[in-house]
């Protein structure tokens, strides 16, 4: 696997992992933090984590793009950022201040950007095309997960990795995501997650409109062709410089290549227009002022 669309599978799992994570909006700060770079080493896989347990927080392998995402609760795809902010990546250890949770860490991120990186942004609100994802005419065709486990509230730990063998995410909770060998698989997820999984990889945001609850094991073929666009997408997504080879096989392809697959589910994309919520970074330090 060429090592841009490599770096693309590390930054596919990287995105992937706030989708068990929500934020709430209370003001608070870390009581300490320290920012350092990721230690991205030059071979065939990359790993990223989050951990959150009582007061400590890890976050590791995410970019400067992503942080922003985190302190204002949104995807990275809906943060307007200069190119360079998606390549550097940063490792955040912090402890929360006493009394702290895990439901305050996205303010706490913000404050910290602010402070080390002397970030300015502000909200609109645009209009994107996007995906709604909905229940097909003949019926959902998934199984339903078998014991499933109550979500542990007294910690967040998840965690991925990608090369040249895929894409493996744990989303705690024995929840999972993987695209590898020409297919993707998924145990124990909701339609939520599902949508914001595929949203990495596609070329539009996908919005649950299924109603359906629950959580669900599926299994999905793609062919090669399938296969290596969804890996293009995913660096185009990631804000990663391609070679124009590789960029001329999503003009040529689907525009959406996994919209035939995802219907063997009994799902399927339908293209709307939609107002989101997005983060626009007005100015930033590239690197961060001392710990």
């Amino acid at each position: 696997m060429p090592r841009p669309i490599r770096a693309a599978v590390a930054s596919a799992t990287v995105f992937l992992l706030f989708a068990a994570i929500t934020f709430a909006q209370a003001r608070q700060t870390f009581e300490v933090a320290s920012i350092r770079p990721f230690d991205q080493a030059a071979d065939a896989s990359v790993a990223a984590g989050v951990r959150i347990t009582g007061l400590q927080v890890r976050i590791a392998g995410l970019s400067l793009r992503d942080y922003v995402g985190v302190a204002y609760q949104l995807p990275p795809s809906q943060v307007v950022a200069p190119e360079w902010m998606a390549v550097e990546r940063f490792t955040i250890s912090a402890n929360m201040p006493t009394g702290g949770t895990r439901e305050q860490v996205g303010d706490m991120m913000r404050s910290l950007l602010e402070d080390r990186f002397e970030l300015k942004a502000h909200r609109e609100q645009r209009e994107f095309p996007v995906y709604a994802m909905v229940v097909d005419k003949d019926g959902l065709k998934l199984k339903a997960s078998e014991n499933v486990a109550a979500p542990d509230s007294t910690a967040v730990i998840v965690g991925g990795s990608g090369s040249a063998a895929g894409v493996n995410i744990d989303l705690g909770n024995g929840t999972s995501f993987s695209l590898a060998s020409n297919k993707i698989e998924a145990r124990k997820i909701t339609m939520a997650q599902l949508a914001e999984t595929l949203t990495r990889f596609t070329d539009r945001k996908v919005l649950d409109n299924t109603g359906v609850n629950g959580r669900y094991d599926l299994t999905v073929e793609l062919t090669a062709e399938d296969y290596q666009a969804t890996l293009i997408r995913s660096a185009v997504n990631a804000g990663v410089v391609l070679p124009p080879q590789a960029l001329r096989l999503l003009d040529t392809g689907s525009a959406n290549p996994l919209g035939s697959a995802i219907q063997k589910t009994g799902l399927a994309f339908e293209s709307r227009k939609a107002p989101l919520d997005v983060v626009i970074v007005d100015s930033s330090l590239k690197s961060p002022t001392a710990n």
